[in-house]
């Protein structure tokens, strides 16, 4: 017995699609553990866009510069 694909699922994966969507959903998780970010003390929006480039650069710096590898 077939079964019909449900509506709005999509008919084929696209792995390479599902990867890029994957990092996204992955720094958007990490920022909503940023505090200041999450809770947004900021008020206006150029100073929140600061922080979050701010996050950003410092996520890229330890990633770049970690002891670990």
């Amino acid at each position: 017995m077939r079964r019909r694909p449900k509506p709005g699922l999509p008919r084929l994966f696209e792995c390479p699609r599902y990867r890029r969507r994957n990092v996204i959903e992955r720094l958007f998780g990490w920022m909503k553990e940023k505090r200041r970010l999450c809770t947004r003390y900021d008020q206006l929006a150029k100073s929140y866009r600061a922080m979050v480039t701010l996050a950003c650069i410092e996520r890229c710096l330890r990633i770049y510069f970690s002891d670990k590898a």
